[in-house]
């Protein structure tokens, strides 16, 4: 079943464009990683510091071997480095409604 995995991360304060430049760097490969349909990045307009990450990937699975890729990479250590708190990560079944 796809899920749509959100994840919502707080820079710490005016770096929100370094978020997402950072993003930007790593998602050409996301995107062509084994299950993932899609993912934007999205940046608050009132809160140039908060950014989401909206994908959607072909099973929960699949973004767990993604997810588990990304950390033995260190990928979501220099993440971290750059937010004021941990990233909220927040799962969704797509639904046929």
């Amino acid at each position: 079943m796809a899920v749509r995995v959100i994840t919502e991360v707080q820079a710490k304060p005016g770096t929100g464009d370094e978020v997402v430049a950072f993003f930007r760097s790593i998602l050409a490969e996301t995107r062509a990683y084994e299950g993932c349909t899609s993912v934007d990045t999205v940046q608050n307009r009132d809160d140039a510091d908060n950014v989401l990450l909206v994908a959607q990937w072909e099973s929960h699975e699949q973004y767990d071997k993604y997810l588990a890729w990304q950390r033995e990479r260190g990928t979501s250590d220099r993440l971290k480095a750059l937010l004021a708190g941990s990233p909220t990560i927040r799962h969704f079944d797509v639904t046929d409604a």
